[in-house]
């Protein structure tokens, strides 16, 4: 049995609260689960002790990732129990790990605390949402074994550099030191590791990525009223990550974007002082499009495309007509104008 904590012996005698989690060789998803937890009013300045002991875990407020339970009354959150099926729902069907379990009971309150919007925000709800899906359920699936894709598809290379490797990396090797003080010293930097990376996916959600959304909202309002009133052209004053928000704002019921309505989008590409059209694309990830662009103009460039296309200031499309660019604004949503229309 081992315990760890940042606290001074005095204040560590005051503290009233000790999460419990197994100690030896340590995984991605209970190291996060303890850093999630510290995030927490409650547990914000809990003691850890790290053993499979029955009876000192009962001493503990809080047990992750070992016990054999699942009990939110009692603050217990295994996984590894026979019978144990629980997801996180909202329509994710992989089963949860000790990371996700407690994600599930205090993400909200985690999201609402670092980004200080009130827990009933529903952009609280929606962070919650989107960190399990971009970041969370990738650990829950690989600590219980679940496969990106069938087993019969052999991987044409292999990865070791997402998180839940990096964090079994920190685990001593085979002829390193593997006495208790050796191994909760690592597990501390496992924590610290994950909690790191999950912060700083919270903060580009919340400060960069939502930001995002509301933009491009009031943007297709604008572009109906000033550029075109069919809502197939969307024109963006400043580039921002268009692609996921549209297809969400399609989706959502409560929305007045209607699905399949945006053809072009039209924006800056600052880095090189010119315009950029965009063919929307049938789904997020597909690579074909609802309208590519002409045909005629695939492939050409500068003088060339200024010249069979007839607007002035062209640089280039693409072969495949999914994007394009031009010197100006102006070029730009003309080049979607045109393309809209029978050539």
């Amino acid at each position: 049995m081992t315990a760890l904590s940042q606290e001074t012996p005095a204040k560590r005698q005051k503290l009233q609260q000790v999460i419990g989690t197994h100690n030896g060789t340590f995984h991605c998803d209970e190291a996060l689960a303890v850093f999630l937890l510290r995030q927490t009013d409650k547990y914000r300045d809990a003691d850890l002790i790290r053993t499979r002991d029955p009876a000192v875990l009962d001493t503990c407020n809080i047990v992750v990732d070992v016990g054999a339970v699942y009990d939110e009354s009692k603050q217990r959150f295994d996984h590894h129990q026979r019978g144990f099926t629980e997801v996180f729902g909202h329509g994710f069907t992989t089963k949860l790990s000790s990371a996700g379990l407690v994600y599930k009971h205090f993400g909200k309150e985690i999201i609402a605390n670092t980004t200080q919007l009130p827990v009933d925000d529903g952009k609280v709800e929606k962070l919650w949402l989107k960190l399990y899906k971009e970041f969370i359920e990738a650990i829950d699936a690989i600590d219980n074994g679940i496969s990106q894709y069938p087993d019969d598809i052999e991987p044409k290379y292999r990865s070791r550099t997402d998180l839940s490797s990096r964090v079994s990396h920190l685990n001593p090797a085979w002829n390193q030191p593997t006495d208790s003080q050796t191994v909760d010293t690592q597990f501390g930097k496992a924590s610290r590791l994950t909690g790191e990376e999950f912060l700083g996916r919270l903060n580009y959600y919340a400060h960069a990525w939502f930001p995002a959304r509301d933009l491009l909202f009031s943007s297709i309002a604008k572009s109906k009223e000033t550029i075109d009133s069919t809502g197939k052209i969307i024109l963006l004053e400043q580039f921002l990550p268009w692609k996921e928000h549209l297809f969400e704002l399609e989706a959502d019921e409560t929305s007045s974007i209607a699905p399949g309505e945006a053809i072009y989008i039209v924006y800056p590409d600052e880095t090189a002082s010119n315009w950029r059209i965009q063919a929307v694309p049938v789904s997020p990830e597909s690579f074909e499009s609802r309208k590519a662009l002409p045909e005629e103009w695939r492939g050409l460039r500068d003088e060339e495309l200024t010249k069979v296309s007839g607007i002035p200031g062209g640089i280039f499309i693409h072969a495949s007509g999914f994007i394009g660019g031009n010197k100006t604004k102006e070029g730009a949503l003309e080049i979607a104008r045109a393309a809209l229309k029978p050539l």
